[in-house]
């Protein structure tokens, strides 16, 4: 039930004018794992109360390494807060937001981002 909810409020089209995730947020560490013209696969780390700043992403998945609680705020949209619990993993389609870790422990999540194809 979470991983639908927390699917639901990502849910948004893609703005051209918002930030890379990459540096939307100088406060959470983010490495990237790998980085081609098929996906960029990024480690994002959220310490408590660090916020990403407006950003978009193509279409991608979501891993979660640990559990935590995010405050997940689309564009145009109010602010959901979810549970997000380790294992878990959901596709997104694109979706332009910000994100605050709003709980007590440290969030650890794999994105891994589609990159269209080129023609």
């Amino acid at each position: 039930m979470n991983i639908l909810f927390f699917g639901l409020f990502l849910i948004q089209s893609t703005s051209l004018y918002a930030q890379d995730p990459m540096k939307a947020a100088p406060n959470v560490y983010k490495k990237i794992l790998l980085n081609n013209d098929k996906v960029r696969i990024m480690e994002v780390v959220f310490a408590p109360g660090a916020t990403a700043a407006w950003h978009s992403h193509p279409n991608h998945s979501v891993y979660a390494l640990t559990s935590g609680k995010i405050q997940i705020t689309d564009k145009g949209k109010p602010a959901a807060t979810i549970d997000i619990k380790m294992g878990t993993a959901m596709y997104m389609p694109a979706v332009t937001h910000m994100a605050k870790n709003v709980g007590t422990t440290t969030i650890k999540l794999i994105v891994t981002e589609m990159k269209p194809a080129k023609k």
